[in-house]
């Protein structure tokens, strides 16, 4: 009895999984982009996307990712605070 009941669920469950959407005629989902006005410039740093531009505080961590997009982090006030340049 209980081989039988294992043998139904094993069934089952490949019956739902092959009817899953993420089996290979799965459609792409759409991933809407942020827009960014004229002056700034459209990047992903960290992941994230972001809208840059000169003078906007900057993560020291990323500073290859901003040279990518043209940009350089560096610290500019008497605090330490990083800004793009």
């Amino acid at each position: 009895m209980r081989k039988r009941l294992a043998v139904v669920g094993v069934v089952l469950g490949l019956a739902f999984v092959g009817g899953s959407p993420t089996g290979a005629g799965a459609r792409p989902t759409a991933i809407a982009a942020k827009t960014c006005s004229g002056s700034y410039v459209h990047a992903v740093i960290g992941g994230s996307q972001k809208c840059l531009r000169r003078g906007e505080f900057c993560a020291h961590r990323y500073a290859r990712q901003y040279r990518r997009y043209g940009f350089s982090c560096t610290t500019t006030d008497a605090r330490g605070n990083y800004h793009l340049t």
